[in-house]
């Protein structure tokens, strides 16, 4: 996703990684009660480089180093935020991350519920997700369906420089826990920061392309490769319209209807095993909720079920690609 442009008055170029940390570094100044927590956030800036500098600036007490003990860091920000702070917790990798599910399921996301309304968890968990940077299957999971199963948080998956500069700051005014997964592949991507938006809300998708034939619907690290699907297809006459679902708990039905309104057809992309994923969910919820508008049945694009490998050329077999996408795309409006 290379979209950088000289700046225009109202945007400038920034990265997804540097989007990032602009809004750390917003939080941090703006709330006292905000630190940032995670293994190698401090000295060596995290394991992505989004935290880089912070720790000069901030000081130890607010950026720090923890053990890896992924239960441990994330037990110790959810008292935390129980406590009146406001954490930001980072977990190297989704994958990690279910070392500390009993953590974010049994503790995070339950006490409010089982303390009568009386404790809520305002922790903010951000981790890495997905594949594509040959990291190996311990390391390239996209699990965020998993934790969009779970009620009482709240689950994002920012696309765009936008949506990663200022998704953290509405998730730190929210008094529930919410969770963050930024997709791998986008930390290096460049695009046109909008500098008249100054904030985003947590509730719905967004249209990122315009069409009239069919709507991709996806997410996160998919996104560009819809995009650039969508603009293949429009080299054959297909008009797709792109859906980018934001926040994956809970999911935004109305724009997904609205656009199934407008096109009658469906290909949702989903970086996740198709079985169980959220793609099986938004079909779903598409027969349930629009079966009259479609003209064709619902198609998935999903990853292969497999560990995701190592070897590059397997790895890219078993992901999701434009042109699987535009393949899915060429069945659904034949």
């Amino acid at each position: 996703m290379s979209t950088r442009k000289a700046p225009t008055g109202t945007s400038r170029p920034t990265t997804y990684r540097e989007a990032l940390r602009e809004g750390l570094r917003e939080a941090l100044l703006q709330d006292e009660r905000v630190f940032l927590m995670g293994e190698d956030v401090g000295r060596y800036g995290g394991c992505f480089g989004v935290s880089l500098g912070l720790l000069e600036e901030f000081g130890p007490d607010r950026i720090r180093d923890t053990p890896l003990s992924e239960s441990g860091f994330v037990g110790a920000g959810i008292g935390a935020a129980l406590g009146g702070m406001r954490p930001v917790v980072e977990i190297m990798t989704v994958n990690f991350s279910l070392l500390a599910l009993d953590q974010i399921l049994n503790n995070a996301a339950t006490l409010l519920h089982m303390s009568g309304g009386q404790l809520s968890v305002p922790v903010v968990i951000r981790m890495t997700t997905g594949a594509g940077r040959q990291l190996g299957a311990q390391h390239s999971h996209s699990l965020e369906g998993w934790y969009a199963h779970i009620p009482g948080i709240r689950v994002l998956a920012p696309a765009t420089v936008d949506d990663a500069r200022h998704m953290l700051a509405a998730a730190l005014a929210d008094p529930d826990p919410v969770l963050i997964f930024e997709h791998g592949s986008l930390y290096n991507a460049e695009g046109s920061l909008d500098e008249t938006v100054k904030a985003v809300d947590l509730d719905t998708a967004a249209v990122r392309r315009s069409g009239s034939d069919v709507s991709v619907i996806t997410y996160g690290g998919s996104l560009p490769k819809a995009l650039a699907a969508a603009e293949t297809l429009s080299g054959e006459g297909i008009s797709a319209e792109v859906v980018d679902l934001r926040v994956l708990r809970p999911l935004d039905d109305a724009t997904v209807m609205a656009s199934i309104g407008r096109t009658h057809r469906a290909v949702i992309v989903d970086e996740a095993w198709r079985s169980g994923s959220l793609a099986a969910e938004i079909s779903s919820r598409i027969t349930e909720q629009a079966f009259y508008e479609l003209d064709a049945p619902v198609q998935r694009v999903c990853s292969a079920e497999v560990p995701i490998p190592y070897a590059r050329q397997l790895e890219e077999a078993a992901l999701p690609q434009p042109a699987t996408i535009v393949d899915a795309v060429r069945r659904t409006v034949s």
